[in-house]
């Protein structure tokens, strides 16, 4: 069992940054590769970021690319999305997600364990 909690959300203007923090207890953190998520009122969950167990291979959505950065830290047990040039349409709630095994995935569906979810908006 994997608990994860995230952190950082608020309330920005357009172009500015915020950094997401998710902390997870549990298992051996290495040997789960992690993912963030964003849902916006009435729209599905989609994928925004990933990044393996040892770190060294991440996946972005093409609308955060070159925006937001993914980033680990095995020993304690964290991960972190730091998210600049903030736009009105990144507002969502910002899952964080745990997939048992470490390579990281895209679809929602290969997560196991999920965050409560932090809100950030980002008014123009």
């Amino acid at each position: 069992q994997v608990q994860l909690v995230e952190s950082g959300g608020g309330s920005v203007q357009a172009g500015n940054s915020l950094r997401l923090s998710c902390a997870a207890s549990g298992r051996t953190f290495s040997n789960y590769a992690m993912g963030w998520f964003r849902q916006a009122p009435g729209k599905e969950r989609e994928f925004v970021v990933a990044i393996s167990g040892s770190g060294g291979r991440t996946y972005y959505a093409d609308s955060v690319k070159g925006r937001f950065t993914i980033s680990r830290d095995n020993a304690k047990n964290s991960v972190h999305l730091q998210m600049n040039s903030l736009k009105p349409e990144d507002t969502a709630v910002y899952y964080c997600a745990a997939k048992t095994g470490m390579i990281a995935a895209t679809r929602r569906n290969d997560y196991d364990y999920w965050g409560q979810g932090t809100q950030v908006t980002v008014s123009s």
